[in-house]
């Protein structure tokens, strides 16, 4: 039984960049900033035998905003500086009705294929209402970093936590 910590990309490991009074991702691989305690908490995690995958929504690409190459760019250096092997991605917007973007589960569901995961082991952790729903969807445990962004709030069930490392200390017990 092997079982995943799903990590929404920007916001959960990355900072999000402020644009107009909105998080948004970086548009540039120079604009990656860790947020701080993440690399200790996917060691934790990871002593606690999650495998961490990230799973991130990234519509702007879709939208024109950045292009799919520099998106790939990014992803590129936020797996190599924490190490991590799994990423999925959606480079849809809404109106796409992709069966991947976030509230749906399709990206923890080729996961959880490709990785022979176990759902109901698994937990994910995001920072948006999307990421949680996603979570539920697929039946993972799922965790809220709490920013009081001025946006929907994620139906219950789920815990709030303050960053990943919260959760991992947390689950460490």
């Amino acid at each position: 039984m092997k079982a995943a910590v799903f990590l929404d990309r920007d916001g959960t490991l990355n900072k999000s960049i402020w644009r107009n009074g909105k998080p948004t991702p970086p548009y540039s691989y120079s604009e990656v900033e860790l947020i701080a305690g993440t690399k200790e908490a996917l060691i934790k995690l990871r002593k606690l035998n999650y495998i961490p995958v990230i799973i991130t929504n990234q519509p702007d690409v879709s939208r024109g905003k950045v292009s799919v190459e520099e998106v790939s760019r990014i992803n590129d250096v936020i797996c190599e500086m924490l190490e991590i092997d799994h990423l999925y991605m959606c480079a849809h917007d809404d109106k796409d009705s992709c069966e991947c973007r976030k509230p749906k589960p399709g990206m923890i569901h080729n996961a959880a294929v490709d990785l022979e995961l176990t759902l109901n082991q698994s937990i994910l952790i995001g920072d948006r209402w999307r990421d949680i729903h996603a979570g539920q969807a697929a039946g993972c445990k799922s965790y809220l970093i709490e920013y009081d962004y001025d946006e929907p709030k994620p139906n219950p069930p789920y815990e709030t936590v303050s960053s990943l490392l919260d959760l991992a200390k947390k689950l460490e017990g």
